[in-house]
């Protein structure tokens, strides 16, 4: 892809999730993994998607993958995503300063806050765990 916009996504935009198609279809390019400046913290929106909001204090480095997306393929990407999440400025590890999905704070009230867990994928994946049946132990007389 000669020109794009490097977008930062930190959810179901990233490979492999539910709205990952959404970035193949305007012909995205995925660039790399890497994690944002310990300067946000991260809200599940009723376990389907993630919201990352900057704050002043208390962050936490978030995963995230930096895709180069085509401009006109950008409008669409951003219309396709869920109520609240929006594009703003984002700080990675290396400095550098993207685009990227952000959370409005008021999406993030009475939600589950997931910071600890670095990033979307690690506490998705916990979930999966949980949701997991788990073997039965044999009694012994």
């Amino acid at each position: 892809m000669a020109e794009g916009i490097k977008l930062a996504v930190n959810g179901t935009l990233m490979r492999g999730l539910a709205l990952n198609t959404n970035l193949l279809a305007v012909g995205a390019e995925f660039l790399c993994e890497t994690a944002t400046t310990p300067d946000y913290r991260l809200w599940s929106i009723d376990d389907i998607h993630p919201a990352m909001v900057r704050v002043s204090d208390g962050g936490v480095a978030v995963a995230l993958e930096v895709w180069q997306v085509p401009p006109a393929g950008l409008v669409q990407v951003l219309l396709q995503e869920p109520p609240g999440l929006s594009i703003g400025k984002v700080t990675l590890a290396t400095g550098e300063t993207v685009l990227g999905v952000l959370g409005e704070p008021v999406l993030c009230e009475g939600q589950r806050e997931i910071s600890a867990y670095g990033g979307w994928r690690s506490y998705y994946g916990s979930l999966q765990r949980e949701s997991q049946p788990q073997p039965q132990r044999s009694q012994t007389p």
